[in-house]
């Protein structure tokens, strides 16, 4: 597929730990926790910039969500940082009984999801994070795709008075929301490109390769209109809807396992509201393995050309 090499890349982990700063510059009350990861999760940028407003809880990630809530309570706006499969993961119980019951305003920072944590392995790959963030009521779940995006919804987070779960990848990706008139919006999703044929529907990384199906399949006279998700809860149900009517096919695309996330996010909608055929792309309910992240993404068919080959044999069906 097309070649990304003269594109700005950059891990959208480090793009939070860098909005962090920006942000803490201008809002005293924000504050940031971190489970003994600040180097990996980028915090560290942020503990050394104003080190009275960085705690290390330690490798107690559930105690963090705790103490974030206790923080949160005293008009303090806390980012609590972690891995995603700590955070959605072990912490879940903490997160929902003591964060998002009585709905406070706690960011949840979960670094390292999906499959492209590579060589951590399948313990670490968490692809089941959305899923488990989007059944808690009140929750707003983003996964942003590049670095404008991850500084953007890192600012949408702050100015949100209630629960937002943020999913920040650890795998340099290329920057594509670098347009002047780029605008984030919690809830609003955003069409990257026009088609009447189907709709290609991704999210977080996923959003490129995206891009790049929708290049090829254009040169084969299939136009494929490309609509980038970042807030998965709550969905613009609007676009999909749109997409829907006009195109009669959507493609879901996600670096997560196919129950749960934005796919059946989209499916549940369209049941109710316009039956129409999806076909869902991402983790088939299986585990993760050790390797490098862009063989991985390869080998479980998120790559642009898994994706093209997919969608051209799920037309020909």
């Amino acid at each position: 597929m097309s070649d990304n090499s003269s594109i700005k890349t950059i891990a959208t982990r480090d793009s939070y730990g860098n909005a962090l700063v920006e942000l803490g510059e201008k809002y005293v009350n924000l504050v940031v926790l971190d489970a003994d990861l600040a180097c990996a999760t980028k915090t560290g940028v942020f503990k050394k910039a104003f080190p009275d407003r960085h705690i290390d809880c330690g490798i107690a990630e559930s105690n963090m969500m705790g103490i974030a809530a206790g923080l949160a309570t005293t008009g303090k706006v806390p980012f609590a940082s972690t891995f995603a499969m700590f955070a959605a993961g072990r912490a879940f119980e903490q997160i929902r009984n003591s964060i998002g019951y009585p709905h406070l305003n706690v960011k949840i920072a979960a670094t390292h999801a999906g499959i492209s944590v590579g060589e951590d392995g399948a313990t670490h790959q968490c692809n089941e994070d959305i899923a488990l963030m989007r059944s808690i009521p009140g929750m707003v779940v983003i996964n942003p795709a590049d670095d404008v995006e991850a500084k953007a919804a890192v600012r949408a987070a702050y100015e949100y008075d209630g629960p937002v779960y943020l999913r920040f990848g650890r795998l340099a990706t290329p920057v594509i929301n670098n347009s002047t008139d780029y605008k984030f919006e919690i809830g609003r999703g955003i069409q990257l490109r026009d088609g009447k044929d189907l709709t290609l529907v991704a999210t977080g990384l996923c959003v490129v390769p995206a891009l790049e199906a929708a290049e090829q399949l254009a040169k084969e006279g299939i136009e494929a209109r490309v609509i980038n998700i970042h807030t998965i809860k709550p969905l613009d149900e609007d676009i999909i809807l749109k997409a829907a009517k006009e195109t009669g096919h959507i493609v879901i695309i996600e670096e997560h396992s196919i129950i749960g996330g934005l796919g059946s996010a989209v499916c549940e909608y369209l049941s109710e509201n316009l039956p129409t055929k999806v076909l869902r792309i991402g983790i088939n309910d299986v585990f993760g393995e050790s390797g490098a992240a862009v063989k991985l993404l390869e080998k479980y068919g998120l790559d642009a050309r898994s994706i093209y080959n997919k969608i051209k044999e799920n037309i020909s069906k």
